[in-house]
């Protein structure tokens, strides 16, 4: 059954009558990445704060350790 452009399609158990409508436009402007992680990595870290930290440490270990230009 085909449906008209007018008809309303919300069901009622969703409720966004406290939703703020460009609550995060500005973030999203700007640019995000989304990485999906396992579970099992999940579980090791309690926030994004924690996994940036994680992956910051791994940067300045694999920079210090990668060969540049003028070592070769």
């Amino acid at each position: 059954m085909k449906r008209g452009p007018d008809e309303d399609t919300m069901r009622s158990e969703y409720d966004f009558s406290s939703g703020v409508r460009g609550k995060h436009y500005e973030a999203y402007r700007r640019g995000t990445n989304v990485i999906l992680l396992e579970p099992d990595v999940a579980a090791v870290f309690k926030d994004s704060a924690a996994v940036n930290a994680a992956l910051r440490a791994l940067a300045q270990v694999a920079r210090a350790h990668t060969p540049t230009a003028t070592d070769q």
